[in-house]
Order: structure tokens, then sequence, then C-alpha cells
């Protein structure tokens, strides 16, 4: 248990990435294909909000829904383990004992190993939970995991929008914000990117570089797309 409390902040850590890599790669396609369809910057704007707004709450919901489903399915089977305990408390040893045998346990190792194990129910849930179910107990907080996101994909997500909110007070053109906007936008999703592999055996720039390739297909395709249509409104 004191392990899970030490590793919980990495899981806010995945929850950032997860929302602010999906906050900035909409927003910035929503950018993008306004500025292929050569629409005013308020449409930027109201569009750009919106996306921050609906999408954030959309995947806040999700995340949620998603981490309480999981944390309910968990309980459910260690509350299932535990009647097991209880009412076959003969058949649920002789499954630990199967198990460790097939770890290379035999004789008085075996016999003191199972004793060790069955002493104690919480560990004795656990070994069955993860050999049975291929289930191991996490730090799953839904609601924080919930807010993570939502705020990493606004934070994260109003960096395509930032040039076009000064935009009255620059003296300099759309295309001009759109080009700062595209560089600071794939910058963003570099640094988002490395810190994935805080949790992956991937190298840092590599990881960095796969997200803004997939941020720039997708504001590529929605500026196509912007473009084809320009001029039908």
């Amino acid at each position: 248990m004191k392990k899970l409390m030490k590793k919980a902040p990495y899981i806010w850590v995945s929850d950032f990435v997860y929302g602010g890599i999906d906050g900035a790669v909409t927003t910035f396609a929503v950018v993008a294909g306004v500025q292929g369809a050569d629409l005013p910057v308020a449409i930027v704007l109201i569009l750009g909000f919106a996306n921050l707004l609906a999408d954030g709450v959309s995947m806040a919901v999700s995340k949620y829904s998603g981490d309480k489903a999981e944390k309910e399915r968990i309980q459910r089977i260690r509350r299932l383990e535990y009647k097991s305990i209880r009412e076959k408390p003969q058949e649920e040893r002789a499954e630990i004992e199967d198990i460790l045998r097939d770890h290379g346990f035999t004789g008085k190792a075996l016999e003191s190993a199972t004793h060790v194990i069955t002493k104690d129910k919480d560990v004795w849930v656990d070994i069955m939970m993860k050999h049975e179910f291929d289930v191991v107990e996490e730090a799953i907080y839904p609601l924080k995991g919930a807010r993570t996101t939502f705020l990493a994909f606004n934070v994260v997500g109003l960096i395509p929008l930032i040039g076009y909110i000064f935009k009255p007070v620059l003296p300099v053109s759309t295309d001009a914000i759109f080009i700062v906007t595209t560089l600071f936008t794939m910058l963003a999703l570099f640094i988002v990117g490395t810190i994935k592999t805080r949790f992956t055996d991937e190298t840092w720039w590599k990881a960095g570089c796969k997200t803004v390739l997939v941020g720039g297909v997708a504001a590529s395709l929605a500026y196509l797309v912007g473009y084809l249509l320009r001029g039908i409104a």
C-alpha cells in the first residue's frame, strides 16, 4: 500500500498528458480548419472556446465514468474473493498451493509459504485477484482524474488560441499569427509528448516527435477541409 501511495502522483501526470495532447490537437485542428477556410478571427475564437469547454467536459466525464467503472469492477472482484475465502477456505487454500507450486515451491517451502499467505486475508485476496482475474489493485481516483484531464485539456488547448485573442492589439496579419501559433502548438505537443516517457521505455525525443506528428496530421487535414470548403458560407 505504501508503494502504491508513493506512485500515486504519477497518475495525475498520465491524466495531464492524456488531456493536454487531446486539448492541443483538437483546438489546433479547429484553428487550422478556420484558417484554411479564411474565416474571420471571431469564428476562430467562437469555435475554439466552444471546443475547449464542450470537449473538455466530455473528456472529463468520460475519464470519470471509466475510472469509476474500473474501480467498482475491482471492488466487486475483491468482495467475491473475500466471500470465497470465508465460504470455501480449503478450496481457496488449494488454489494458493497450486499457484506457488507453479512458481517452483515444493515440500516444506510450499507448506510454509502457503501458511504465511493464507494467514493474512488481504494478501491472500491480492494474490487470488492477480492470478485468477489478472487484476492488480490500483490507486484510482475518478474525480481527481477527471479534474486533471479537464484542466490539462483547457490549459494546453488554450495555446492555439492565444495569438487570436490578442489579434486586435497585435500589428500583424492573421497568417503571421497562424504561423506563430503553429510553432508554439507544436512545441507544446513536443513537451507533453516527452512527459509520456515517464511511463514508457521510449526515447524522449521520439515520443515528442510522434506527438507532434499526430497533431500536425490532424491540423493538416482540418486545414485542407477548410480550404476545400472555402467560400461556401
